[in-house]
């Protein structure tokens, strides 16, 4: 009767986990300061076909819209945006910053986890994967 219960147990935990796991596939709503800052990024440019990888791409050209969305700007007319796939928490926040590990020099790619570490404690506050990315070219640069 012991290991039963125990087994059960270990079973019930595990879906437990499973289950704070899972999405529930909506979407969070963007904030309208968000909306407003993605909209000033992108509107004017055109969306070309999704990559799964981003080649190269420095950490300053990285543009946070939410928790949910990140833009990389490449020279004067491209930005490549990513959705994240579940929420990355924390990220934008002040004294967080996004750590991503790149193997064999192929820049991001979709499907990555990357965390978002508190930069004055050191530890994981949250972590998400990376979407596809997508460019978007058109006029002129924005800042």
């Amino acid at each position: 009767m012991r290991r039963l219960t125990l087994a059960s147990l270990t079973v019930l935990a595990s879906a437990g986990v499973l289950a704070s796991c899972a999405t529930t596939g909506m979407p969070t709503p963007r904030s309208p300061q968000a909306q407003a800052e993605l909209s000033r990024w992108l509107t004017g440019r055109v969306a070309g076909r999704a990559q799964s990888c981003l080649p190269t791409y420095r950490s300053q050209d990285m543009v946070v819209i939410d928790e949910n969305t990140i833009l990389f700007r490449d020279g004067g007319n491209r930005v490549w945006r990513t959705d994240l796939r579940g929420s990355c928490n924390g990220l934008g926040r002040p004294g967080t910053a996004l750590l991503t590990k790149q193997y064999g020099g192929t820049g991001l790619c979709s499907g990555e986890i990357a965390q978002v570490v508190d930069t004055s404690q050191g530890f994981t506050v949250g972590t998400c994967a990376l979407g596809d990315f997508v460019p978007y070219t058109g006029p002129g640069v924005r800042r």
